[in-house]
């Protein structure tokens, strides 16, 4: 007689022990191959490894900002995308930062401009 437990039964071949889920930290009795304390970790824990990351817009290299810059003049306040020069003025003008056209009425914008709108509106 063959006395010998089949290396594919679970319930012979696991021990039943306490575990701690990876994701939440929750201990819990295991069993089988269990891995995670419910259902909901389990799927959690998959959608984290399985989704693909948010592109994030590469930051232009050293020598490229100067045309994603924010420019204004220091004497008539007008903003500029790349120029460093007012050409009304003929003055130089001062770094605001980073930026880009505002793609509805194509005046120059800072990203500083747009975080500072987004941090007054989470205080409200």
């Amino acid at each position: 007689m063959n006395t010998q437990i089949p290396s594919h039964d679970d319930t012979k071949t696991k021990a039943t022990d306490q575990s701690l889920c990876p994701l939440c930290w929750t201990p819990f009795q295991r069993v089988g191959r269990q891995k995670y304390c419910s259902a909901n970790c389990r799927k959690t824990a998959w959608a984290r490894t399985h989704t693909t990351p948010h592109a994030i817009a590469p930051i232009p290299a050293q020598g490229q900002r100067r045309d994603n810059t924010i420019y204004q003049c220091s004497e008539c306040d007008q903003r500029y995308l790349g120029t460093q020069w007012c050409p009304d003025c003929n003055q130089p003008a001062n770094r605001i930062g980073l930026g880009g056209s505002c793609p509805n009425c194509e005046e120059p914008v800072a990203l500083t401009d747009l975080l500072d709108t987004i941090k007054e509106t989470r205080m409200r």
